[in-house]
């Protein structure tokens, strides 16, 4: 699991999607402790013993919440950072769950000692269970983005709509000027305080490189057609013929490039309704 460290991971984005992850999670916690009873439950004996472990179903849920919550923040995430996450989560839990346990079960004496076991039981339990959380949140996050690419892509690549060339759109940065018609821009690509800009200049495709921040460029030219896609890309959808779907989001292919164009999660409630609009 290490090596895959370095590589990107989707986050958890909306509070409702957080939610239900968390409650999913708190759930098989809750599943484990009454199914496999580990670590001496089962030589627990009291009439509401359930419902006397329905509140680690809470505590994990929290942490699970109360994480995702910050993680939402973070405008990069990987494989390194959810697992860190996960970690996090789990040292959380077993703090709350040792007090939970002093108070309200076992009634002793709080000691390090004593904590240093429920780490351990948190961990054995917390572990297996997060490993099919993060697979299972990787699949499910695949399997909408690869679905609904799927039903998307023969639309784009069937449309051969030529659109009109009367729309102008300026330019300007420095000493440069760059005026083109809506339809003849492709793309923009950030690298630090430049951007590449990538149009179509009698039936050939040119690049300029220029002195000017992705956000300066999308003030300039946003239009229906014209959206920011990713925190370094803005692409213009007419030109789309493909799309790609992953766990982490889409990725736009044109004809004219010889790259892909990644749509990062938080522009999908952007990009893809306007790319089923503009292909329908």
């Amino acid at each position: 699991m290490l090596f895959l460290a370095p590589y990107s991971y989707p986050k958890s984005k909306s509070v409702k999607e957080i939610l239900i992850s968390s409650l999913a999670a708190g759930i098989l916690v809750y599943l484990f402790l009454i199914i496999f009873q580990p670590f001496g439950t089962e030589n627990f004996h009291h009439p509401y013993k359930y419902i006397i472990l329905f509140p680690y179903t809470l505590i994990f849920g929290v942490s699970f919440f109360i994480s995702d919550i910050i993680a939402s923040r973070f405008k990069d995430w990987s494989v390194g950072s959810e697992l860190l996450k996960i970690f996090i989560i789990l040292l959380l839990g077993s703090i709350l769950s040792y007090f939970y346990n002093i108070f309200f079960i076992s009634h002793v004496k709080p000691s390090l000692e004593n904590y240093g076991y429920m780490l351990l039981y948190s961990l054995a339990v917390g572990i297996p269970i997060s490993a099919i959380y993060m697979l299972s949140r990787y699949i499910y996050l695949k399997n909408i983005h690869e679905n609904i690419a799927r039903d998307i892509a023969p639309k784009l690549m069937m449309n051969n709509t030529v659109h009109s060339k009367d729309k102008i759109i300026n330019i300007s940065a420095s000493n440069i000027e760059l005026t083109v018609s809506e339809d003849d821009f492709l793309c923009a690509q950030s690298m630090e305080n430049y951007c590449t800009l990538y149009f179509s200049e009698n039936n050939k495709i040119k690049k300029l490189l220029v002195r000017i921040s992705l956000s300066s460029v999308l003030k300039q030219i946003e239009t229906d057609s014209i959206k920011k896609c990713h925190r370094s890309y803005i692409v213009n959808l007419r030109k789309v013929n493909n799309l790609k779907g992953n766990a982490q989001g889409y990725k736009l292919n044109l004809p004219e490039i010889d790259f892909d164009i990644p749509v990062s999660r938080s522009f999908i409630s952007i990009i893809i309704p306007q790319l089923q609009k503009f292909k329908k």
